[in-house]
C-alpha cells in the first residue's frame, strides 16, 4: 500500500476510525455504501494494524460474494422452481414409507426380474377408484428425483449430512471449517458452473485438477501454490461428492474425483526461534510498544509454554491456576470448543516469562477469546512491522517449534516433551508424566533469562 495511512480517518476526540467507499462493482451485494467503523485507538501504529485487518476482511468477503454471483446467475432463475422440485421429491418418499416401501424410480421397478414388488405397490392404492395422484407417484415411483446443484449439495452437506462434525465446535472454529469447504466448492463452480450433482463427470474432475496444476506450475513472476491447497480443495470436493450421495442412498456410485492429487513437495517447515534472537530482540523491554496488551502478553506466555495460539486465547480463569504451589494452565475442551486432539489436553507449569505474563492475565484473553483469526493477523502484522521475523518463513508458530527444540537439547524425557507439546505419545505410556514440580523443575532448564526492565514493563500495562 502505498499511502500507508490510506482508508484511515482521524476523528475530533483523537480517536482513528476505518473510512471507506463501497467499490461500485460490488454495489449490488454490499449495501453498505460507505464504511465507517472505530478503530478503537489513538495510536496510528495500531490503527494501521487494525485497519488492515478490516480491509483483508472486505476484500475477501467481496471477491466470494461475487465469485458465487458470477457463477449463480443462471441457475438462481430456478432457485424457486428447483426448491419446490426437491420438497415435491422429499415429500414423495415419505408417503412412500408410510405405505412401507422405499421411494423406488419408477424405472428401477420395471427393470426387477420377479414383478412382485411392483403388483405389492399396485395393490396398496384405492381399488374402486382411480387412486389420487400424490398416491400414485410415491408407491410407484413416478416423482422425477431433482437434480440438485453443487451448491444446493453444500447447503445440505453443512446442515444436514455434517452435523457429527460440527458438533463441539465454537462459532469461529464453525465458521473457519465452513470457509476452506465453501472455497473448493466456489472454485470448483467458478470453472464449471453450479452443475447438477448427477451432471459431474470425470472429465469435470480432471479440468478441476488441471486447474489446478497450472496454479502450482503459474508461467511467469506469479507465486505458485502449495499442493497441500491443491489436495485440500481436491479432497473437500471429493468428500462432499461422496458423502452427498451415501446420505441420497446411493454408497455405490463411482466417485469422479477419486485418485486425484497432488504429491507433497516444496512444502516449507517453519523454522524455530534462535535462543538469541529471542533474547536480543523479542524480549527487549518496550518492543511491543503499540500493540494490544493482551496480545503482547500471549506472545510472552508462549514462549515459555509452547502452547498453539488458540490454545492460550481460549484459557478462561477456571484454566489459569496461579494460587497453586506451582502454577500452571489446563488445556482443555469446552462445550463449545474442541481441541485439535485428544493429546492436546494437558497442563502446563509456568515458569519465567509466562508465568509474569499470565500473572497479568488471570481471567485470560477475552478480546481475542474464539478470535484465531484476529490473533494472528494482529501478531503477523506487528512482527513483520517491528522486524521480529528473522526470515520470511517465520511465523509466530515458530515459539512452538523453537519450544520442543530446547526441551530436546536439554535432554528432557520423551513422553515428557510430548505431553507437553499436546502430541501423542508413539511409545508405550507409563505414569501421569510426572508432578507437576518435576514437570516445572524440567522447564526451569530451558527457560530464558528474566531481561533486565522485563517485570516493570509489564507493571505499565
Amino acid at each position: 500500500m502505498k499511502d500507508e495511512d490510506k482508508f484511515l480517518q482521524k476523528r475530533n476526540n483523537g480517536r482513528w476510525h476505518y473510512a471507506r467507499r463501497v467499490p461500485k462493482k460490488y454495489a449490488d451485494f454490499d449495501e453498505r455504501g460507505y464504511i465507517r467503523k472505530g478503530l478503537d485507538t489513538k495510536s496510528i501504529e495500531v490503527a494501521r494494524e487494525r485497519r488492515d485487518l478490516l480491509i483483508e476482511a472486505d476484500d475477501l468477503y467481496w471477491a466470494s460474494v461475487s465469485s458465487a454471483a458470477d457463477s449463480l446467475s443462471a441457475s438462481s432463475l430456478n432457485a424457486e422452481q428447483t426448491k419446490q422440485a426437491v420438497r415435491r421429491y422429499e415429500a414423495a418418499k415419505r408417503r412412500a414409507m408410510a405405505k412401507g416401501f422405499m421411494y423406488t424410480p419408477n424405472a428401477d421397478l420395471l427393470e426387477y426380474p420377479d414383478i412382485t414388488e411392483l403388483v405389492s405397490r399396485i395393490q396398496t392404492l384405492p381399488a374402486n377408484s382411480l387412486p389420487q395422484e400424490v398416491e400414485a407417484e410415491a408407491v410407484l415411483g413416478l416423482t422425477p428425483k431433482p437434480s440438485v446443484t453443487v451448491s444446493q449439495a453444500f447447503d445440505v452437506f453443512c446442515e444436514q449430512i455434517a452435523v457429527s462434525e460440527l458438533l463441539g465446535k465454537s462459532d469461529a472454529q464453525k465458521k473457519s471449517w465452513r470457509k476452506v469447504k465453501l472455497r473448493a466448492v466456489n472454485n470448483f463452480i467458478k470453472l464449471n458452473g453450479d452443475l447438477g450433482m448427477d451432471e459431474i463427470t470425470r472429465e469435470h474432475a480432471r479440468g478441476f485438477y488441471k486447474w489446478w496444476a497450472k496454479r502450482l506450475q503459474p508461467k511467469g513472476n506469479r507465486k505458485p501454490l502449495t499442493s497441500n491447497s491443491a489436495n485440500r480443495d481436491i479432497g473437500n470436493i471429493r468428500k462432499l461428492y461422496r458423502q452427498y450421495w451415501e446420505y441420497e442412498g446411493e454408497e455405490d456410485r463411482d466417485n469422479p474425483f477419486r485418485n486425484l492429487s497432488f504429491g507433497k513437495h516444496g512444502l516449507k517447515d517453519i523454522p524455530h526461534f534462535e535462543d538469541d534472537w529471542v533474547r536480543t530482540r523479542i524480549l527487549t523491554p518496550g518492543v511491543f510498544k503499540g500493540l494490544n496488551p493482551e496480545a503482547m502478553l500471549l506472545v510472552y506466555a508462549m514462549i515459555e509454554t509452547g502452547c498453539r495460539p488458540s490454545e492460550l486465547s481460549s484459557l478462561s480463569q477456571d484454566t489459569i491456576i496461579l494460587d497453586h504451589e506451582v502454577p500452571h494452565i489446563l488445556i482443555r475442551p469446552t462445550s463449545d470448543r474442541q481441541l485439535k486432539s485428544k493429546s492436546s489436553v494437558r497442563e502446563i507449569p509456568l515458569v519465567g516469562v509466562s508465568l509474569a505474563a499470565m500473572r497479568k492475565a488471570p481471567n485470560g484473553f477475552p478480546h481475542y477469546r474464539d478470535k484465531g483469526n484476529l490473533l494472528s493477523g494482529s501478531l503477523m502484522n506487528a512482527f513483520r512491522v517491528r522486524a521480529l521475523f528473522p526470515t520470511e518463513n517465520h511465523r509466530i508458530y515458530s515459539f512452538r517449534h523453537s519450544f520442543e527444540k530446547r526441551m530436546l537439547e536439554a535432554g528432557v524425557d520423551y513422553g515428557l516433551r510430548c505431553l507437553l507439546m499436546g502430541h501423542k505419545n508413539s511409545r508405550p505410556s507409563y505414569g501421569d508424566g510426572g508432578s507437576m514440580e518435576y514437570r516445572r523443575d524440567e522447564l526451569l532448564k530451558i527457560a530464558h533469562p528474566m531481561p533486565k526492565g522485563f517485570r516493570e514493563s509489564l507493571d505499565l500495562l
